[in-house]
């Protein structure tokens, strides 16, 4: 990023990585278990509030409350952030987990520890049974 990272507009994701094993098992696709949750990103004596909206909006909102508004997706194996002045990226390879804390390194801004307060839990695989079960 070239002047401002979106951590130092006050917002960072936090994202607790599953093992990748298990969400292939589960038929996970990026950005299902987070849509309609948020997450807290500490990112050195600040902690942020992130919001995954539903049709990839997002609210970055700050301790004093005040709240940024921008556009998430996912885009080569990575958590994108765009603001209107900027755009930040972590690695994204596995689902989030409810309360696990991970540290990420961004594309320009460096680390954060993410903890998702809350996600979609991810869903077992189910068989069909046959007629008599």
């Amino acid at each position: 990023m070239n002047k401002t990272s979106v951590a130092a507009l006050g917002g960072a994701f936090l994202i607790a990585l599953a093992p990748q094993a298990a969400a292939a098992q589960t038929g996970w696709t990026p950005g299902m278990e987070i849509t309609g949750h948020s997450v807290q990103v500490q990112t050195g004596a600040v902690t942020n509030t992130i919001y995954f909206d539903p049709g990839g909006n997002a609210r970055i909102v700050t301790p004093s409350g005040n709240e940024v508004q921008g556009r998430w997706f996912v885009e080569n194996q990575n958590l994108c952030l765009q603001t209107s002045s900027a755009r930040e990226c972590w690695p994204y390879r596995t689902a989030f987990e409810t309360g696990r804390a991970v540290d990420l390194t961004s594309s320009c801004s460096g680390t954060s520890r993410w903890t998702p307060i809350s996600t979609q839990p991810m869903m077992p695989a189910t068989r069909s049974r046959g007629e008599r079960g």
